[in-house]
């Protein structure tokens, strides 16, 4: 036996990779629902639906007679293909298009030998391959709308519920100033709000109609006409009437688009999972038999959905720079850009749909500890209100003087152990000017909100107006 027999799998077995949910990572980086829209069933049914459009606008200008544009759409179901045979093809031909016209011609011909002749008229394989991407990419569109609408949902409830509870806001990884958790959660929700209105006007793909180089020469004076019925009968925004064969912003935009939304994401789990360490403790992720466990320690407890969430946003830039590394195609047709595109644009999808479903699962089923969070504001001895006494203590000491005091007071906390608010109290400048009821309230950081209270409203305004737009449940 040579070596490439032991490592090649046994006859109809399947090679199942990280693209697929049916394989030995599950729905760890791509999720079900998401990888039906981009298997090999729903790529050649996305190019059939190109066909089928084709003939029937091409019908409807009079080009081709309306018995071939029947005869055609009907042998427009990817199930009558088998997609081994066509990718075997598509290995020497150098696309899947060429041998899946070659196939659909055999089959039209079988049932209508005249209507075989208008197979695939006057357009070119581009065509058939982006507007099938189109078809898929329009599914994507609808389902990453849904998800991130859900998201935005948990998201502001999270941000009413906590709107003022207290915890400890964190510059550099270290303690900085109370904030409160609604005013995180809304600062999670503000660019969630942002991405699904852009994503809404830039986040879907188009079909398009060109030929050979982009002319419709083939089709005459007639192509205008076909242009515009293909773009009424493709369920889409249209067919792009100025081919964009070589044009690809269009793509690039919404790669770009999926990039920083699952950029957002990974920022949401890595704060949770932070937040979710156990000397913190103050978030934990939703809880399931079996889940975050350890193969070596029972008791460990992993953010595995924010691990998933993070190696999503870690893979995303890459294939984002692929896609603006696409864009300088040669002249009318690119050679290998182009190409590039196809599995790049697949993955993307794949990537930010699971990071998106995951994100929402997190959110959705966040355990909030309020008990910890009060308990961390509470570790300096008071150190963390200093910026807050110095600010009351300004105005009659000066801001200099203020600042002094407290950094003098803020040394002897750490030496002593003592609270902050004790050693000031015993400080007679202080005292000159503080009551104690006066340090009570200063200390207490519920009413050290500053602009949150303005900032999360602004947000939630911003997410209510939008949210006449989103589907999913609020």
């Amino acid at each position: 036996m040579t070596r490439d027999d032991r490592t090649r799998p046994p006859h109809g077995a399947r090679i199942s990779m990280t693209g697929s949910p049916s394989g030995l990572f599950g729905e760890l980086f791509v999720d079900r629902e998401m990888a039906a829209l981009f298997d090999d069933r729903a790529t050649l049914q996305g190019m059939l639906d190109f066909e089928a459009a084709l003939a029937r606008a091409e019908a409807e200008v009079g080009i081709i007679p309306q018995q071939a544009a029947g005869a055609i759409a009907a042998q427009c179901d990817a199930s009558l293909y088998d997609p081994t045979e066509i990718g075997r093809a598509a290995t020497l031909a150098g696309n899947p298009a060429i041998p899946l016209v070659k196939a659909l011609t055999a089959r039209v011909a079988a049932q209508d030998t005249e209507a075989a002749k208008w197979v695939h008229y006057g357009a070119t394989s581009q065509d058939v391959i982006d507007s099938g991407a189109a078809q898929q990419q329009r599914a994507a569109y609808t389902l990453l709308l849904d998800r991130s609408a859900r998201l935005a949902h948990a998201l502001a409830r999270l941000a009413r519920t906590h709107r003022h509870t207290p915890m400890i806001g964190r510059t550099f990884l270290q303690q900085a100033v109370p904030i409160p958790f609604g005013l995180k959660a809304a600062q999670w929700l503000d660019p969630v709000v942002a991405w699904h209105d852009d994503f809404m006007l830039y986040g879907q793909s188009s079909h398009q109609l060109g030929g050979a180089a982009g002319t419709l020469a083939s089709l005459g004076d007639q192509a205008p006409a076909v242009q515009e019925a293909f773009g009424r009968i493709m369920p889409s925004i249209g067919a792009v009437m100025t081919p964009s064969h070589t044009a690809r912003a269009r793509q690039a935009r919404i790669a770009a688009q999926l990039g920083i939304l699952t950029g957002h994401l990974g920022k949401i789990a890595l704060d949770v999972a932070l937040m979710a360490q156990t000397e913190i403790a103050e978030l934990a992720e939703p809880e399931a038999p079996g889940k975050g466990g350890s193969s070596a320690m029972p008791h460990k407890r992993n953010p595995v959905l924010c691990t998933l969430i993070l190696s999503a946003a870690k893979r995303t830039p890459g294939l984002v720079a692929m896609m603006l590394a696409a864009m300088p195609q040669e002249h009318e047709r690119g050679l290998g850009g182009w190409h590039a595109e196809w599995p790049t644009m697949r993955d993307l999808h794949l990537t930010a749909g699971a990071a998106l479903s995951q994100t929402v699962a997190l959110i959705e089923g966040l355990q909030v500890f309020p008990e910890a969070m009060r308990r961390n504001l509470d570790l300096t001895n008071g150190l963390v209100m200093a910026e807050r006494v110095s600010l009351a203590l300004a105005d009659s000491l000066g801001r200099g003087a203020a600042h002094h005091l407290l950094e003098e007071a803020s040394r002897a906390c750490v030496a002593s152990g003592r609270h902050l608010r004790d050693l000031l109290a015993e400080d007679a400048t202080v005292s000159a000017r503080l009551s104690p009821a006066d340090l009570d309230a200063l200390f207490d950081p519920v009413t050290y909100r500053g602009a949150s209270d303005a900032i999360i409203d602004r947000i939630l305004v911003a997410y209510e107006e939008e949210r006449e737009h989103m589907t999913g449940h609020a």
